[in-house]
């Protein structure tokens, strides 16, 4: 008897535990981007096992599935005894997800990139926006300070507000090192007009190389992949060699073809080639999300996350870090100290940064 009721309290124990659910739709660049999905899905999924919950993910193949995918999501939480919560991942998943969110009040809504309109939030809604503008800056200055071209790329997907503050942050980057050194290095830029097609940023970013960059910053989604592979295969092409030490040994003393990363660490994907990356927290945004949803620790609004709030950063550099100069790194991190006291603020609009202005910046060093 004693171990009947035993493992009916483990059922009921497994039954409670899973009745909660977290589920995110993803947006048509979907699960293996190595970038924003990928990033986002990280986040959901270390919420689930620390919490002990079940997370599934919706596969979005164009923009017509958006409204059917996160109804679809809204419905199977409604299953669940004590709800849960739906992720809507990415700027053009905006109208769809208010839509679907006024139609299921009792069902908690996450949104990445997305913000409203207005300043009116359901109370069902939490938005999670990042100052990509602030970690698109710290590669714009890394790419000035390491070009041997003096002339770096930027690559974007389609021109929505997330991907264009990732351009102006960069752009500014390049700016201000400019400004304080007194170089001249120009930036070619170009948008893939989507963000799931490896080739087409590949082929654009063979096409700067060919314009004479020797280093692209890409916000483009799984395009980016692209791009990596093209800098790999260029700088693969004047080393001879594929390995590490081969690269990092010929990038110290000739230079050579990299790429920059977004969103989360792409430096893995091709080592000693991928310079940086600028990163945002979307891991950290979409765990919150489910955290506080199940916790009941709920603020619906928007929640804006940049230097200041460690919403975003720069990738650690594992395998490049010594191919820029200490001094360089220095500097950097003086400016991210700067920014952080509002001393150095990043444009985050085509306006803004149309009029910036370098401020008088000393480093103390």
């Amino acid at each position: 008897m004693k171990k009947l009721l035993i493992f009916i309290l483990s059922i009921l124990f497994v039954v409670s535990a899973f009745s909660f659910k977290a589920i995110m739709v993803t947006d048509t660049g979907g699960l293996g981007d190595k970038s924003f999905n990928d990033g986002t899905w990280a986040g959901v999924k270390r919420a689930a096992a620390e919490l002990g919950i079940d997370a599934q993910v919706i596969q979005s193949y164009e923009q017509a599935d958006y409204v059917s995918n996160l109804t679809k999501a809204a419905q199977e939480i409604q299953k669940e005894p004590d709800g849960g919560i739906v992720y809507a991942v990415g700027f053009m998943m905006t109208d769809a997800l208010f839509e679907v969110a006024q139609q299921f009040p009792d069902v908690y809504f996450a949104g990445i990139d997305i913000a409203p309109s207005s300043d009116n939030v359901p109370p069902n809604v939490i938005c999670f926006l990042f100052k990509e503008q602030e970690s698109a800056f710290l590669v714009g200055y890394i790419a000035a300070a390491t070009t041997r071209a003096n002339k770096v790329g930027f690559i974007g997907g389609i021109p929505i507000p997330p991907v264009e503050r990732f351009r102006y942050g960069f752009e500014t980057g390049v700016k201000v090192f400019n400004d304080l050194h007194g170089t001249n290095i120009q930036i070619i830029k170009g948008y893939t007009n989507q963000f799931s097609d490896p080739k087409k940023g590949k082929d654009l970013a063979l096409s700067q190389f060919a314009e004479g960059v020797d280093i692209i910053f890409h916000a483009s989604g799984a395009c980016g992949n692209g791009v990596i592979e093209a800098a790999k295969e260029k700088m693969v092409s004047l080393v001879g060699k594929d390995d590490l030490k081969s690269i990092l040994e010929y990038a110290f003393e000739k230079g050579g073809y990299f790429a920059m990363g977004v969103d989360v660490d792409q430096d893995y994907m091709a080592p000693g080639v991928v310079l940086a990356s600028a990163m945002k927290g979307v891991d950290t945004a979409s765990y919150l999300g489910v955290k506080w949803a199940y916790e009941g620790n709920w603020t619906p609004g928007i929640h804006k996350l940049g230097l200041a709030e460690n919403g975003v950063r720069m990738s650690p550099m594992k395998y490049t870090k010594g191919l820029v100069e200490n001094r360089t790194l220095a500097e950097l991190a003086y400016l991210v100290t700067l920014i952080k006291k509002g001393i150095l603020t990043v444009p985050e609009t085509e306006e803004a940064l149309k009029s910036f202005r370098t401020p008088n910046i000393v480093f103390p060093f």
